[in-house]
């Protein structure tokens, strides 16, 4: 690190009344945070009057106040996500100029002019299919080499994998791709033996390493993949301000061939449209930062953003697993804003093609959330960012206390005293209103792409968008309970020690045999018949109502191996259902990725998964909208 303290830091603003890099008044700022602190907590205590007249109108048992409890802590990730939704929508059709209130640097990027920062850009690997990364890498060179800029930008390849089989892969295909450059000293490849610091271990020994040679770097996953033009649009942001710390792109999915993949992709575009303006209005200088996809400043991250080594042993000890939103808010506490653009780039990421391998994503986030509990009292942190760590936590939270409630409730029929029908039908209310909350997102994305002139066509027409957000809203009812129930079930473990790893991720479409669907989702399935059972001898008239629930979690394993099918997939992409606009009007870099153009001399390594065939993860030609 000493290599890199001479760096000069650019200077903050020198007025207390503007952020950092003199993007907005802080007075505004404020108002906005206030704004929505009111929206969220009135919200939550008129929820909370509601249900507790439900539980406690007739005098309050032990297992009311469990129930009640469980609703507080789950309630509030809900009505954040409702609020920013709404106000994200607002802003998109209701405001003059809705980016220069959200996002003022964004106009830097039409200056023109020489590029003076360089980038290094990193692409981390842990045991991934080496064929994958390598594709995707070398599009994004060719995609910046054809902006005339891309002797700006250094590329390193930074494995952690302890898989020899794959290593020798990575060396062999780096070796391969680093020979097409005319300065070999612009392509590096290393391998650490030891994963210490998991990911972010691996930008510390980088920045170790090579730090101190550029201003800015670009993480990259192994499915990460940005166009020329977007690198080149968030440098020259990144250089006309020089107290941005961190800068996000909003990062959406690629077309997959999945049908799990397709369906949550196709509810997550939307869903992050409105959510994110709505968020970044108020979160402003202090924005989340997704460990991908992003630029960072060099010289602070170095010498501000190192993670503490947490007391005890894992998994909720030792190194920090979810390392990204700490990192935001140790670059803001040095006097540096982290930003988002909330706006649709070329900046794509791979979705998990099966139920199973997105729970099991969720629930190495879920570890690394829980350890935050060490972190939120770091010295010196903003009162948001205090505020975005215990939401971090509370996320997680929520899901253990949501399933909880389910049971706790369950356990209602039992009770001798009885609901009066004012009760049952101002508790069925509150259900109504937190269910449609947190769908709230996904409907004020699909909303404000049915009122966007000519957004529809981008989805393939007014028909195919209405029978995707259809069935995404269906999906999204069946995944709920089956993940919710999953994380619960893992937090439980956690406090005994049971944890999870990280390591690669299956991103290629496969079948799951209805034994591996049975193994991993036989809890959820017998929780959701044991309460069918409850609800059915004790309290028929629930089961409407809890049908939702009931059917996710009663279904989950037959949904996972349904939405799983390679032929269920095919299905759904040769109608295109749940489509997304990369499929109808298919970007230059996705073509390459399908295309015989990146096919070097690698591609003739016939080795199976490992083999340099961008293609193999079955492609998607792009087909004229209807």
């Amino acid at each position: 690190m000493n290599d890199l303290t001479p760096l000069r830091l650019p200077a903050a603003s020198t007025t207390s009344s503007l952020t950092p890099a003199a993007l907005q008044k802080t007075s505004v700022v404020f108002k906005r945070r206030l704004f929505v602190a009111a929206l969220n907590l009135a919200t939550i205590a008129a929820l909370a009057y509601c249900m507790a007249k439900v539980l406690g109108d007739d005098g309050w048992s032990l297992l009311d106040a469990g129930i009640f409890i469980a609703f507080v802590i789950g309630t509030p990730w809900t009505v954040l996500g409702f609020w920013n939704a709404v106000i994200g929508f607002g802003l998109l059709h209701f405001a003059r100029h809705p980016m220069a209130q959200v996002s003022p640097f964004l106009k830097a990027a039409r200056r023109r002019g020489p590029l003076t920062v360089r980038t290094a850009v990193l692409m981390t690997l842990r045991n991934e299919d080496p064929a994958r990364a390598f594709a995707r890498l070398a599009v994004i060179r060719q995609s910046l080499d054809a902006t005339g800029h891309g002797d700006h930008f250094d590329y390193y390849v930074l494995s952690d994998s302890s898989d020899l089989a794959v290593a020798a892969d990575e060396e062999q295909l780096f070796a391969e791709w680093s020979g097409t450059f005319a300065d070999t000293g612009r392509a590096v490849y290393r391998r650490r033996e030891r994963n210490d610091g998991y990911k972010a271990g691996n930008l510390r020994d980088f920045l170790d390493r090579w730090g101190a040679k550029y201003e800015l770097m670009l993480p990259l996953d192994a499915d990460s993949l940005m166009s020329g033009p977007e690198i080149l649009k968030f440098a020259r942001i990144m250089q006309a301000h020089p107290r941005i710390g961190i800068l996000q792109s909003l990062v959406v999915g690629t077309p997959s061939p999945s049908a799990f993949a397709r369906v949550f992709q196709f509810g997550m575009r939307h869903g992050m449209r409105a959510y994110t303006m709505g968020s970044t209005w108020w979160t402003a200088d202090c924005g989340p930062y997704w460990g991908h996809n992003a630029f960072v400043r060099v010289a602070p991250f170095a010498q501000h953003c190192e993670l503490p080594i947490l007391p005890g042993k894992p998994p909720l000890g030792g190194y920090v697993l979810s390392h990204d939103q700490i990192e935001a808010t140790l670059m803001r506490r040095a006097g540096f804003e982290v930003r988002v653009a909330p706006v649709e780039g070329a900046s794509w990421e791979d979705n998990p093609p099966s139920l199973l391998e997105f729970t099991k994503r969720d629930l190495r986030w879920c570890q690394g959330n829980m350890q935050y509990w060490r972190l939120v009292g770091l010295p010196g942190l903003l009162p948001l960012s205090r505020l975005q760590i215990a939401m971090g936590i509370l996320m997680y939270i929520g899901s253990l206390a949501w399933m909880l409630l389910i049971g706790l409730s369950a356990l209602k029929v039992f009770e001798q005293s009885a609901l009066t029908q004012a009760q049952i039908e101002l508790g069925m209310a509150v259900f109504a209103i937190c269910f449609l909350m947190s769908l709230a997102p996904k409907l004020a994305g699909m909303l404000d792409a049915a009122l966007s002139k000519g957004e529809m066509a981008r989805y393939g027409g007014p028909l195919r968008f209405l029978a995707g957000s259809l069935m995404e809203i269906v999906f999204s009812i069946l995944i709920a309970p089956v993940a919710s129930f999953r994380t619960a079930v893992f937090m439980i473990g956690l406090a005994f020690g049971r944890a999870t790893t990280w390591n690669g991720q299956q991103r290629d479409v496969q079948g799951l045999s209805w034994a591996t669907a049975a193994r991993g989702l036989w809890p959820q399935t017998v929780f959701g018949l044991a309460l069918f059972s409850l609800f059915l001898a004790y309290a028929p008239g629930v089961l409407l109502w809890a049908a939702p629930l009931l059917t996710g979690l009663v279904l989950a394993a037959p949904f996972a191996v349904m939405t799983a099918s390679p032929r269920f997939g095919a299905l759904l992409a040769r109608w295109r259902l749940c489509a997304i606009p990369e499929e109808f009007d298919m970007p230059v870099e996705l073509r390459k990725l399908n295309g015989p153009e990146m096919a070097p001399a690698i591609a003739d390594r016939q080795q199976g998964p490992s083999d340099f065939n961008p293609g193999s993860s079955g492609s998607l030609a792009p087909v004229p909208a209807s």
